[in-house]
């Protein structure tokens, strides 16, 4: 079996999430090829050379390529599938902006967001929110394969693949790239931090945040919210963790004024350790939480601040 990963990257450094998905595709099967697209990204090769399990780089060089457009990323994958029984991305925003369009032109089903892989054609999937867990098998000829990146440990970077050079270039007249704006944070990406604490709608407004915010300075960790404090307009959309926000999986998972409801617990309950800082006891996240406190979050806090 040849896998294809597509190796994300934010243009100067490899992605945490890509040495994950490596390692879900090492258990599809053993000759696993690594495309990096950009442009000036050798050095991205290189690191994606280390990561283990990887037989081969191959980097797509080329200005088409800068910006990561849908269209022309689809169109380079589709191009190079007839050598892959397997295409594989993150389940991340930009796998999902590229990968159904590969499905679409190659005319097979996408299998989206998986947790496991039981064979070379057989993965589970989470699907009502996580309430349920199926397991799809595909006989489709290429398998379209998008990865939950939180479900799998990262390879190391004890490998030292071979880098080959790609000369394919794709362009589309439908999109072009025109600006980007990009928020920026001291803190971990959110979707790659070891550790996040998450307020919801027990903080009771935005300012009460900075509650959270010494405690994450402290811990080195990232902040989440959950969808009822967005909602509320106490914090940012790109804060928002759980079904319709981003899945996170850190070593350390904080939930904060959050009762826990179902759409957020799809996307915070695969974290390693789960802690929980509510003063209604019967709250649901108490049921899937490692550690419970029964505390009003005002006292709680600044205690927790103080003894760190």
């Amino acid at each position: 079996m040849s896998i294809l990963v597509y190796a994300e990257h934010d243009t100067e450094n490899l992605k945490p999430e890509t040495a994950k998905v490596v390692k879900a595709a090492t258990q599809m099967g053993d000759d696993v090829h690594l495309l990096v697209a950009g442009e000036n990204c050798q050095s991205i090769a290189e690191q994606a050379a280390k990561l283990a399990g990887v037989a081969k780089v191959l980097v797509a060089d080329n200005a088409a390529y800068g910006h990561q457009l849908a269209e022309n990323t689809a169109d380079l994958l589709v191009e190079m599938a007839g050598g892959y029984t397997h295409i594989v991305a993150g389940a991340t925003t930009t796998g999902k902006n590229f990968m159904p369009r590969v499905a679409a032109l190659l005319d097979v089903a996408q299998i989206s967001d998986i947790i496991g892989v039981e064979s070379d054609d057989t993965f589970i999937r989470p699907i009502y929110a996580g309430n349920a867990i199926a397991t799809v098998q595909t006989a489709d000829k290429v398998k379209v394969v998008t990865v939950r990146a939180a479900s799998f440990d990262a390879v190391d970077e004890s490998g030292s693949a071979d880098i080959e050079a790609v000369d394919v270039v794709k362009t589309s007249e439908r999109s072009s790239f025109v600006t980007e704006s990009l928020t920026e944070s001291e803190r971990p990406e959110l979707t790659a931090a070891d550790i996040v604490i998450s307020g919801g709608r027990g903080m009771q407004n935005g300012e009460n945040f900075s509650l959270l915010e010494g405690i994450a300075d402290k811990l080195g960790a990232a902040i989440g919210a959950s969808r009822a404090a967005v909602d509320a307009g106490f914090v940012a959309n790109d804060m928002q963790v759980g079904q319709t926000g981003k899945i996170v999986a850190p070593q350390l998972y904080i939930a904060v004024g959050i009762s826990g409801a179902i759409q957020h617990l799809a996307g915070m309950k695969d974290s390693k350790v789960i802690v929980a800082i509510n003063k209604d006891e019967e709250a649901p996240i108490f049921q899937v939480a490692d550690y419970g406190l029964v505390a009003d979050l005002f006292e709680a806090l600044p205690e927790l601040e103080s003894k760190l």
